[in-house]
């Protein structure tokens, strides 16, 4: 396994060092996590965090926080022109690769640590959501309140991402959780997004894709 991971990670580093920096999915009715940034004169600099973080896991494939380094480059890269279209927001077929690549290096980090970075599962779900894996966003959002267990919007987000991936059990349990953890006041609003996303698979997938 680690041969395929690190054979993705040469070819990404062969061809397809596109730069910049850029933002990540934000804000929306859950009122989830942001990760904004700026372009321009930043690209430089991604672009060698990129190259160093292939470098590091090339040397050292055991190295968790490489992996961590290689997935926050793979997923700025792919949010930049010319991987994105800044006007739709829709990825080219080079930063889905960016995506694919950002999702490898994920399942790897994940596989080496106890103690993710919390923002580590944040953009891994991301970067599965844009791709339509909902199965693989709501895991990653599992591991995300496991770093983070009093934190309703991280509960909010595995709910309705469960719920696009048809996993009504987990959408259940965790939609029960967020509310527990909620004033009074805001589980009304919340509980009604929730159903929505419980009774229609495309409000649960546009809902998802806010996270």
């Amino acid at each position: 396994m680690q041969a395929v991971y690190l054979g993705l990670a040469i070819l990404i580093a062969a061809g397809l060092l596109l730069v910049g920096v850029g933002s990540g999915g934000s804000g929306g009715i859950l009122n989830a996590f942001t990760n904004n940034g700026s372009g321009g004169a930043q690209k430089a600099v991604v672009s060698q965090e990129e190259q160093q973080a292939l470098k590091a896991v090339r040397l050292n494939p055991n190295d968790a926080a490489a992996w961590g380094q290689l997935l926050q480059a793979r997923w700025t890269t792919a949010n930049q022109t010319p991987d994105q279209n800044a006007t739709t927001g829709a990825y080219t077929a080079a930063g889905k690769q960016e995506l694919a690549g950002a999702v490898a290096a994920w399942q790897r980090y994940i596989a080496l640590t106890k103690n993710p970075d919390p923002s580590l599962p944040i953009l891994a779900s991301r970067a599965y959501a844009a791709l339509g894996n909902w199965a693989g966003a709501a895991s990653a959002w599992e591991q995300e309140t496991l770093v983070s267990p009093s934190e309703p919007k991280g509960f909010e987000c595995l709910a309705v991402t469960a719920y696009a991936a048809g996993q009504s059990r987990k959408g259940d349990l965790a939609s029960a959780k967020a509310l527990s953890l909620l004033s009074k006041s805001a589980q009304l609003t919340t509980k009604t997004t929730l159903q929505s996303a419980k009774s229609s698979a495309s409000t649960a997938q546009q809902l998802a894709a806010q996270c």
